[in-house]
């Protein structure tokens, strides 16, 4: 059977379930991992941590890497890191001596595969010949989301049945997903984005001041998204003290389809949508759900505005990122790059807010998530200067 781009798009939805799995995971084991490894808060927070950061760095490299190596060698490796760090995240603790640093090295390898997904899924995505791309964009990004309810659901189901025990195992069956996927972008037809046209000079996206405020926009996406799916899991079980099963499904796993329920939604109407202003809704919203994740008194409200803060968050980042390439459609791949530099900034100083906050406050995360509030807060105002500047050009 010959393969079209009809499977380029279907393969790419599977690479974003790989990132999925590679942000998402790990978080559900963070109880686990400071039981049977005796690491504190801060330990587990660095693993959240320097996840993104060495995303955000392959988010400002990557680009470069993909245009030596070719996009299709460079997708595949990704794939494969991915595989190989989630194997090392089952086996490494149990081959060395210093679990700490098994832990940490399997993150590098899967972190990297991550950081290569997203910068080259999405301008795969966007080169793919068709005029509906902002629905295709929308639609590739909510396969996180979908990605992202399947590891908890199929995580939560194991652990129930097997024991958090033993995630080790879990962990090594995760890996077939990306080497699937890994076989399937080596067939696929690939083509470049902006690979038609002159491409815009870097120095020309860093100097616009509407590219400046989209990849601020990614920022505060990023960490709003982030610092409450991360720490959503540790959250409901250890201060809410809902049992660990009810607590994933109610918080990090409704937060996702919540998350990927706005994207579809998005993906069908967003074209009439004016996504300035959804950003401004969001945002409000956003900011809400976190006050009540944080301050209800109530265990199954506090979750309830973990489930609502995902709700809040979908459009973001597809919604920049449409919004980017119908600004610059020469910006090509580096473009791609620098917002999704922008989003793991986001990705990284969200959680690592809330990990300094509750270390400081004696391991409170209830505290950390309330400090984290400030982003969709800035996000908010931000949303309303640009409505304000364009009435005022109008």
């Amino acid at each position: 059977m010959k393969l079209s781009y009809r499977h380029t798009i279907r393969t790419c939805y599977l690479g974003y379930v790989v990132g999925a799995i590679v942000n998402n995971f790990t978080p559900l084991l963070l109880t686990t991992f400071a039981a049977e490894f005796s690491l504190s808060v801060t330990q587990l927070g660095t693993l959240v941590v320097l996840n993104f950061a060495i995303q955000m760095f392959i988010d400002f490299t990557g680009a470069y890497i993909a245009e030596k190596t070719g996009y299709r060698a460079a997708i595949v490796s990704a794939q494969l890191f991915a595989a190989a760090g989630l194997i090392g995240l089952g086996v490494l603790p149990y081959v060395m001596q210093d679990k700490w640093t098994a832990i940490l090295l399997a993150l590098v390898l899967y972190a990297v595969g991550g950081g290569m997904i997203e910068v080259l899924v999405s301008p795969i995505t966007e080169a793919v010949p068709g005029e509906d791309k902002p629905s295709n964009m929308a639609v590739l990004h909510s396969f996180f989301c979908w990605g992202s309810v399947a590891v908890i659901l199929v995580s939560t189901g194991y652990f129930a049945v097997f024991g958090s025990e033993h995630w080790r195992w879990l962990a090594i069956a995760w890996a077939v997903v990306p080497l699937v996927a890994a076989a399937l972008f080596a067939l696929v037809p690939i083509k470049v984005f902006a690979e038609d046209v002159q491409k815009a000079p870097i120095k020309k996206l860093l100097t616009s001041k509407i590219f400046l405020i989209l990849v601020l926009l990614m920022i505060c996406s990023g960490a709003s998204e982030v610092a409450m799916s991360q720490w959503a899991s540790m959250f409901a079980e250890n201060e809410l003290h809902i049992t660990k099963a009810a607590g994933d499904i109610l918080g990090p796993c409704m937060f996702a389809a919540l998350m990927g329920l706005s994207r579809v939604i998005y993906s069908k109407f967003g074209k009439r949508a004016d996504i300035t202003k959804l950003i401004l809704f969001s945002g409000i919203v956003c900011a809400c759900s976190y006050l009540i994740a944080a301050l209800s008194p109530y265990s199954y409200l506090s979750v309830a505005g973990c489930a609502l803060c995902g709700l809040s968050v979908g459009v973001l980042w597809p919604g920049t990122l449409s919004l980017a390439a119908a600004d610059y459609p020469q910006g090509g791949t580096p473009m791609f790059g620098f917002l999704a530099f922008g989003g793991d900034i986001g990705c990284l100083i969200g959680p690592g807010l809330v990990t300094v906050v509750a270390s400081l406050s004696g391991d409170s995360i209830k505290t950390g998530i309330l400090s984290a509030a400030v982003f969709p807060i800035v996000m908010t105002l931000i949303a309303a200067v640009m409505l304000a500047e364009r009435k005022r050009a109008r």
